[in-house]
């Protein structure tokens, strides 16, 4: 197979360049087009079912609305996980799905169960999924400036808030919801527009008039009417009875009913306005004023840096065409493409610096730039060739995916080295002279082509099992791998054609003395070997000593799931009682935005308060969701890392009274909320039936956490604190005035809450009109326990006298998970590894905390995730190890050989475990990945030696000879390709972008792993490989041991 792909490249010279030169010109076409993200999207597949039923309390929609609900959503196919949140008027049923179920048929199957438990739920409740969005799909927000400025009239600014919000959501949503990969555009903030009728009771009482009818007056009364067609002398005619609604005077003329002749009109009793409807949520801008502002949302799986350009352009058409009144502009204050373009550029960097230290380490040990430049044409079209491949499979370029090529950099030029220092060798011999110069490179490459092979495809399948994990760790790691195996293949098919077709064009007969860095440390490696050679049992010694005490480390190296990542932006969430009405709120998140806007770190606050009009986000007006924008790194004064200023944050946040607070990053704090339903890195949940015992026994966990080094942000969930003012009918009373339970609850869903009668159209625009009582007559228990209901004879009765009215205190939010209550207490990790921290966290909770019958406590969040991929990988790293000794069988065939260089793999771990140590750096999933990547460069630096050392004896030389010449000869490749894959990776361990957290356990483990292992491959392996083939000698014939590699001399 290499011989015949070698020839074929040989014979056909020309067409291997021009197919690079097209492969390097796909390739940045495809850089150009591919999906680019700052990371993977880890969301799983999920459905989100909302339902909205107003007015009822959690318990009730809990009973009426999101357990049927999830009933009929048990046994669903593919489920993995459900769990809801009940809150006031509100059910949120979350359904995740396994990963490998397509998410359109997951919300195909979803809405099928929908239909079949519709007729179950209360009247007026309409179950909805929620966007096909995700944790990431949030990508651009933005908020209306007005140029004129704040207006310090109360008046003018409640008006231009609701001229505002009717822009945003009549101009500006339906022009940006067209863009591709949009799907939808939240509103969020000021008022939205509502005709009002305010019905006064005394007028009522007047006229002897019903609520109820002035209710069904004005429903019945905003309508146009069809008269089918007319057809008159040859001509059709389309006959329409105009009846709509159009301005507040139509609202004023409607008749209710005719007294003594005269019409009552709905202006007689009532008084009709345009005002606000009730709001759940607002927008606050750098603790200032109230701004009206929209979130656009993403497809699942669309392109974020295509979205945002285009949602860019049409937000410059929309200013350039003045589509907006005059001073009006759409400010953005989170634009995902500046933490796309940071993150990028972060491996962008990392790339250029590793390509230019592994240029600098070809130069000097080939001594000969054309050699060099062969080597880099590899170095270039590899990763190009790599972004068509990912195009063509569906791989988006982000921080984990371009980080795999940052990794590979110093893996991808391995065979390519090999093969032009080999053929340049070859060509510097002088007896090359007299044999022709293709048949010269044919031979050198044949030479080393089966160990090139062999060692590329080890460190390929060193990857594959990185393939079997699942989750969010999966999803995070996998394009990595991908990128890592992609690029190393497309590196092997272009060291075996493109790099001897350069070598037969380029390079000419050169010096045979080595490079003076070859020469000075072949005359430092030399001594070294014999004294080794010499003194084998004290080597041996201090080898498996070193490899004991690093071993010793492990227990000192904290765990944890995935560092975090900076984003550039900070989410403070903040977290007041659930009692708190929204203009209290607002003050208090002022206070807060004011505290942030201190420190010159900051540019610019936006928080969201409770919910949008979607409701995919149930907040309450007691929680609030804001976005802190960031200068760059450079400027910070105030501290030098994330971290650090996130410390700094929460000191000053503590003195604000009236609230406490979460400290996260926008995607973090979406994902973590997706992934455990808690914006918080690690979750408890106590399940239990009992909300009192759960809210009881919640503070005694909460009180055993806040006592563990390293944990931040405790936040219970709030189960009770939301006050209620409950009219419970009594059906006694209401009897005896012959008033059914239907009358009272018109009363209160009317003249209380407001009920929609119709919609009032204005173009293409449609504001909700309703019927209700002035604010005068429904402001306290008082004048609620006032209201008159008619009954049947005709009498007025206050509500007082039908039932009780009183105020109590209960439940605000119930959330439940696999059919079972349960309360939450989230919390974040600083300065501490999250492993260590839960095992503290844990023998305190079962010690101190004793939990009634029924009762029990999972862990859930980022910690979960760690548990599930430090285990797979357990079970994934000796399969990994027994693959590599089967394929090293099948190299050598021989156990012994096999054995020998798996031999080298644990003292690949001494360097990084003890660079993890020195760094501190925790051992993490990526740390663990450098540890799998370390062994494919340990292997292939073992086969290097071994195959040359066989070569040697089975041309006739000694034992001795072998081992001292092969290791001699083989030091410049072995050196090269160490060096290499080192250097390679050298710029990923210090960088500081953002993003580069992630990779830097991964670059920190493989250069120390590089150091310790190259050291001992070069010193140990040879002592190891004398005593077994020494044993073997005595007791059987040299020619015993065949290996199926052919010789290579001084190559690879």
């Amino acid at each position: 197979m290499v011989t015949r792909l070698l020839d074929i490249s040989l014979r056909q010279r020309m067409l291997v360049v021009i197919f690079a030169i097209m492969l390097g010109i796909g390739g940045l076409y495809s850089f150009r087009t591919i999906p680019i993200d700052a990371f993977p999207d880890v969301t799983s597949v999920l459905v989100q079912v909302v339902t909205k039923a107003p007015g009822l309390s959690p318990a009730e929609v809990e009973r009426l609305v999101t357990y049927p609900i999830e009933l009929q959503l048990t046994g669903v196919p593919a489920l993995m996980e459900m769990r809801s949140l009940t809150k006031v008027g509100l059910s949120l049923v979350t359904i995740v799905f396994d990963d490998a179920m397509d998410i359109n048929l997951a919300r195909q199957l979803v809405l099928e169960r929908l239909i079949e438990v519709k007729e179950q739920l209360p009247p007026g409740t309409e179950p909805m999924l929620v966007p096909n969005s995700t944790g990431l799909g949030e990508v651009f927000q933005y908020y209306l400036s007005d140029a004129r400025g704040p207006v310090p009239d109360e008046a003018v600014t409640h008006q231009n808030l609701i001229d505002q919000r009717t822009i945003q959501d009549w101009i500006i949503r339906p022009l940006l919801k067209s863009t591709p990969e949009v799907i939808d555009v939240n509103s969020m903030g000021g008022f939205v527009k509502q005709y009002q009728v305010l019905v006064e009771p005394a007028m009522l009482r007047k006229y002897n008039l019903t609520l109820r009818e002035v209710f069904d007056a004005v429903a019945s009364n905003n309508a146009n009417a069809g008269g089918n067609i007319l057809e008159k002398h040859d001509e059709k005619y389309i006959v329409r009875g105009i009846g709509l609604i159009r301005s507040l005077e139509d609202v004023g003329r409607i008749v209710i009913k005719e007294a003594g002749g005269t019409p009552v009109f709905v202006s007689d009793v009532a008084q009709v306005l345009i005002d606000h409807a009730v709001r759940h949520g607002a927008t606050v801008l750098n603790g200032d004023r109230e701004v009206v502002s929209g979130i656009v949302l993403m497809l699942r799986g669309g392109n974020a840096r295509d979205v945002v350009e285009s949602i860019k352009a049409r937000i410059d058409d929309i200013h350039r065409l003045h589509l907006l009144p005059d001073g009006l502009r759409i400010v953005p204050f989170y634009d995902r493409i500046e933490l796309i373009t940071a993150a990028l550029s972060t491996v962008y960097k990392s790339l250029a610096e590793g390509v230019v230290l592994v240029i600098v380490v070809l130069v000097l040990f080939l001594g000969n730039l054309r050699s060099a430049l062969i080597v880099v044409a590899t170095l270039v079209l590899s990763p190009l060739a790599t972004f068509i491949v990912m195009g063509q499979v569906g791989l988006t370029a982000n921080l984990m995916s371009l980080g795999g090529l940052a990794i590979a950099i110093g893996m991808i030029v391995d065979g390519s080295v090999v093969v032009v220092e080999n053929v340049y060798r070859h060509l510097s011999e002088h007896s090359s002279a007299a044999v022709p110069r293709l048949e010269l490179i044919t031979r050198s490459v044949k030479e080393v082509g089966q160990p090139v092979v062999f060692g590329i495809l080890i460190i390929i399948l060193v990857f594959l099992p990185l393939l079997s994990l699942h989750g969010m760790e999966g999803k995070m790691f996998k394009p990595l791998a991908y990128t890592i195996m992609i690029a190393l293949l497309t590196s092997l098919v272009l060291s075996l054609t493109l790099s001897p077709v350069l070598c037969s064009l380029m390079l000419k007969r050169g010096s045979e003395e080595d490079p003076w860095i070859v020469r000075w440390t072949k005359r430092l490696y030399a001594p070294s070997l014999r004294w080794a050679l010499k003194h084998t049992s004290v080597v041996l010694v201090g080898a498996v000593g070193s490899l004991l005490a690093s071993l010793a480390l492990f227990p000192f190296l904290g765990s944890e799931f995935i560092p975090i990542l900076n984003e550039g932006s900070v989410a403070p969430q903040t977290i007041r009682l659930p009692s708190v009405s929204l203009p209290a709120s607002i003050e208090i998140e002022k206070r807060m935005q004011q505290a942030m806007m201190e420190f010159p770190e900051v540019e610019m606050v936006v928080s969201k308060i409770g919910r949008t009009e979607l409701g995919n986000d149930p907040q309450e007006p007691n929680e609030s969701d804001p976005v802190v924008r960031l200068r760059p790194l450079e400027q910070w004064t105030t501290a030098r890392t994330m971290p650090e200023l996130m410390q700094k944050f929460r000191e000053r946040l503590t003195r604000i009274p009236g609230a406490t607070f979460l400290i996260s990053q926008p995607i973090q704090q979406r994902v973590d909320e997706l992934i455990s339903g808690v914006r918080t890195e690690a979750t408890v949940k106590l399940f239990g039936e009992d909300l009192e015992i759960l809210h009881r026994k919640a503070e005694e966990i909460a009180g055993q956490l806040s006592s563990v080094r390293g944990v931040r942000d405790i936040k219970i969930e709030q189960l009770f604190g939301q006050p209620y003012l409950t009219i419970d009918i009594d059906r006694g009373k209401i009897a005896r005035h012959a008033i059914n339970v239907a009358d009272v609850r018109d009363i209160i869903g009317t003249a209380i809450g407001g009920e929609v009668a119709t919609r009032v159209y204005e173009g293409q625009q449609r504001f909700e009109l309703i019927v209700r009582f002035p604010e005068q007559y429904r402001n306290s228990a008082e004048t609620i326990s006032n209201i008159l209901v008619t009954g049947r004879d005709g009498a007025l009765i206050p509500l007082a006298d039908l039932g009780s009215v009183r105020l109590e205190e209960g439940p605000g939010r119930i959330s439940r998970e696999k059919l079972q209550r349960y309360v939450s207490i989230g919390f974040n990790t600083m300065g501490r590894d999250i492993g260590s921290l839960v095992a503290e966290a844990q023998q305190k909770i079962a010690t101190q905390v004793v939990l009634p019958a029924g009762y029990t406590v999972a862990w859930g969040g980022s910690f979960e995730n760690m548990e599930r991929a430090m285990a797979k990988l357990r079970l994934i790293v000796p399969i990994t190890i027994g693959l590599i000794f089967l394929l090293l069988y099948s190299t050598f065939d021989s156990l012994r050989q096999a054995a020998l260089i798996i031999l080298n793999l644990p003292f690949a771990l001494i360097g990084g475990v003890v660079a993890l140590w020195l760094t501190g750096e925790y051992l993490s999933v990526p740390a663990s990945i450098g540890f799998i990547n370390l062994f494919g460069v340990a292997v292939l630096n073992g086969i290097v030696l071994v195959s040359c050392m066989n070569a040697l004896r089975e041309e006739g030389a000694t034992l001795d000879e072998a081992v001292m010449s092969g290791a001699l000869l083989r030091l410049r490749p072995v050196l090269m390709t160490a060096l290499v894959a080192l250097l390679g990776l050298m710029p990923l361990a210090f960088a500081h972008g953002i993003g580069s957290e992630v990779q830097r356990p991964l670059a920190i483990v493989v250069i120390g792993g590089l150091v310790s292992s190259t050291l001992l491959t070069l010193i140990v392996l040879p002592i190891l490989y004398r005593w077994i083939e020494g044993r073997t000698t005595q007791n059987a014939p040299p020619t015993d041991s065949h290996p199926v590699i052919e010789p290579a001399h001084g190559g690879q």
